[in-house]
């Protein structure tokens, strides 16, 4: 007899779903399957699919390697730069461990003068990422997945159909179309669930490198919420806020425990964690596959973009979709393309939007979880 479980044992598990897959990642290696690691939400993770590679982020989220990672970088960077780093060179990452390659890519000047010294000890393979979503600039990402799949193809001895690309694309189609669904519950008013459990799913999905069976897990989870919705479980209508800006996860998920914990709710992250990463699809039927994909991922409204208009028009979409009531940006220190990027997004908020916005610089540390807290209480009693 199937053992049905609670929603809140089910987003448990989400939300352990990192350290989990650090002894499925193992047992990929065992079965000798290739492990292809990476950071970016720019990383096409389907050509690595289509050779039968398990794909995985790395980790990057904690202050635990920081010290070892500003033996050789400088103290005054981004702490996720410093993180990813240090992670990687102390080998505190199961992830880093098995990746037979990390694929790297050229976002921030940091980021991509880190890839260097990574380089010493860790294969990296480099994708030069332009600083335009130009015609020209696409032209170049789709050259560059392309030298990507010559480049697994010569390394791990195989061949990269565009049969196999297309079915990647499609698996991995299914997985961004169930997270917009899941996500998407959080238009009801008030919210079916809290934004801890939003929060745990859209992370913990990321960790989930069976893509079929993720699509699948989620839409069970979103049929359950809607369900239980309807029969009138819900949560109390709250201030309802947005969080974009730099990755969310790990010690930064101090931002979301705030907005609970003054009593507002997140109805959507425009981050990487969230709809940034899933929002749009590559097109499956498309003549060339290769050119759609370039499309799909160098259309993502990064702030390393210049000009960046995805960015604020995603942004206006999910503001009006999810009747947001106020925008929380969460800016890590010395990520100076999106502190510099700070004034027109808060110009849109407020002037095209009408709505309240806050600006947070922060770093992983607990230190400023008072300080945090108290900026976050006083915005969310203004709305």
């Amino acid at each position: 007899m199937e053992i049905i479980k609670e929603l809140p044992e089910i987003f448990e598990e989400f939300a352990e779903q990192r350290q989990k897959s650090f002894l499925a990642v193992k047992e990929y290696k065992d079965r000798g399957i290739p492990v292809v690691g990476a950071y970016c939400t720019y990383f096409p993770k389907e050509i690595a699919m289509a050779m039968g590679a398990a794909t995985v982020g790395l980790c990057s989220m904690s202050e635990e390697t920081i010290p070892e990672a500003e033996k050789d970088l400088p103290k005054n960077l981004c702490p996720l730069i410093k993180a990813s780093y240090g992670f990687g060179k102390s080998d505190k990452c199961p992830f880093f461990y098995f990746s037979d390659v990390v694929v790297g890519e050229t976002t921030c000047d940091g980021k991509k003068k880190m890839y260097e010294y990574m380089a010493e000890f860790k294969e990296v393979f480099l994708m030069e990422l332009p600083n335009s979503q130009r015609e020209e600039g696409l032209k170049l990402w789709t050259k560059e997945i392309l030298r990507f799949k010559e480049y697994l193809e010569e390394k791990f001895g195989v061949e990269i159909t565009e049969e196999k690309v297309r079915a990647a694309v499609r698996e991995e189609n299914e997985v961004r179309k169930a997270l917009k669904e899941f996500y998407g519950l959080m238009r009801h008013e008030p919210t079916p669930m809290d934004s801890k459990e939003l929060f745990s799913v859209l992370y913990g999905s990321t960790f989930k490198m069976d893509r079929a069976a993720a699509a699948k897990e989620i839409r069970e989870v979103t049929a359950r919420i809607e369900k239980e919705y309807a029969e009138g479980k819900r949560r109390d209508k709250k201030p309802r806020i947005l969080i974009t800006g730099c990755p969310i996860g790990g010690a930064t998920e101090k931002l979301i425990r705030a907005v609970e914990d003054n009593g507002g709710v997140v109805v959507a992250f425009e981050n990487c964690t969230g709809a940034k990463a899933i929002d749009r699809l590559v097109e499956e039927e498309a003549e060339n596959i290769y050119d759609a994909l370039a499309e799909r991922y160098l259309a993502i409204g990064c702030s390393v973009m210049t000009p960046n208009k995805n960015r604020p028009e995603l942004l206006g979409r999910l503001i009006d979709e999810f009747k947001v009531d106020g925008v929380i940006e969460m800016v890590l220190q010395a990520c100076h393309t999106y502190s510099v990027e700070t004034g027109k997004i808060r110009r849109f908020v407020n002037e095209e939007k009408g709505l309240p916005f806050i600006s947070i610089e922060t770093d992983y540390s607990q230190a400023d979880v008072g300080q945090l807290n108290t900026r976050v209480a006083a915005f969310i009693e203004m709305l």
